[in-house]
């Protein structure tokens, strides 16, 4: 159902981040986080766009969600008391139509502020030339019991296709976990890791499914016959074992990509902060808008640091409002651009400067 239509240009959110803080508190529904995905064709994505921010808004659906030729991939927060007449806006679309929900595990109510729906070329970049693979031709879905007996056996190779940021903080046991911080920079580098494994049973998860999707119909291009993805991704995941009192074999927190950053699956915390070391598995965002690196910071340092990763990001944030965006605008910072492109650089440096404070 795509009716055609003329776009809205005020068609977005138009209230500040304080504005939209104080609607959820005083909330008087609970919330629930829902995200998912579907690999299919989609057309007239303008107006497809406008109809379901008409639809959803007026169900306090708040939420990310991105539309492109070959789908759709959201992760929103919908009121309890509305989430089956927003699954019927979904079912009125064929393209939508009994999609799977993941529900998530812990408290939702602050996931997200706002509605976007936003238009993009595809709606998980992988670097790949459009079509050089066939993302239909996908792997097997496994349920977490057969997750768990997948993992126990020898010739079982499991690969997180999430970032290091986010294995960082939990992962499978046993999991190769590539150094990358993007999935464009992942497909190739992860093919790089299984060279000579062709024969292996390959086992692929990330947060809710979409990045294994893609990745097992570019390994089967590859020649990898016996590709496996966890269905439903770690959210599902931690849904189906407590459902069924299975084993859980991972580790730590699963990131999120939502005000809440992480989600407990296991109460293991296998990172540490990043400026002092102590075992924390908390993310936080520079205070500098001029940085806005996403980074591992336990209390004592957020409160040490004002929520900074350096010296001169403390100082920069004591300058008045007007000095800091004088600093954007000559270093060309884009203050609405809410991760680093790389985040490396900046992690290098606050790694050496704890190492010399140990020193010292």
């Amino acid at each position: 159902m795509m009716k055609k239509g003329k776009n809205n240009k005020r068609l977005f959110n138009q209230k500040s981040k304080e504005e939209l803080e104080l609607e959820l508190q005083n909330e008087k529904f609970p919330r629930t986080t829902i995200s998912f995905y579907r690999y299919v064709y989609l057309n007239d994505l303008e107006t497809l766009r406008d109809e379901l921010f008409l639809q959803w808004n007026a169900l306090k659906i708040k939420g990310r969600i991105y539309i492109a030729e070959e789908g759709v991939n959201a992760q929103l927060s919908c009121p309890e008391p509305f989430v089956e007449a927003f699954r019927d806006t979904l079912n009125q679309y064929k393209e939508f139509k009994d999609v799977p929900f993941k529900i998530a595990v812990e408290d939702q109510a602050m996931s997200f502020l706002k509605l976007q729906i936003k238009i993009r070329k595809k709606i998980l970049a992988d670097g790949q030339d459009d079509n050089s693979y066939d993302v239909t031709n996908v792997g097997k879905h496994l349920t977490a019991k057969e997750w768990n007996q997948h993992l126990a056996e020898d010739n079982s190779v499991c690969v997180d296709m999430r970032n290091h940021y986010e294995s960082e903080i939990g992962h499978f046991e046993g999991a190769i976990c590539p150094d990358v911080d993007t999935f464009k920079e992942e497909l190739p580098e992860v093919l790089n890791l299984l060279k000579g494994q062709e024969d292996k049973k390959i086992l692929l998860y990330c947060t809710g499914g979409i990045r294994c999707e893609k990745t097992s119909a570019f390994l089967k291009h590859h020649g990898y016959e016996d590709v496996n993805q966890l269905h439903g991704g770690i959210i599902d995941y931690a849904k189906q074992i407590e459902e069924e009192r299975l084993e859980n074999r991972y580790k730590g927190s699963n990131f999120v990509f939502d005000e809440r950053r992480g989600e407990k699956i296991s109460d293991d915390i296998i990172s540490s902060c990043h400026q002092c070391g102590k075992p924390c598995d908390t993310h936080t965002n520079c205070s500098n808008k001029n940085c806005n690196l996403l980074f591992l910071q336990c209390e004592d340092c957020k409160q040490e640091k004002q929520n900074c990763c350096s010296q001169e990001c403390v100082d920069i944030i004591s300058l008045s409002a007007e000095k800091q965006e004088q600093l954007r605008k000559d270093t060309g910072a884009d203050p609405n651009k809410k991760y680093r492109s790389s985040l490396r650089p900046k992690l290098n440096e606050i790694q050496q400067q704890k190492e010399a404070n140990e020193t010292n």
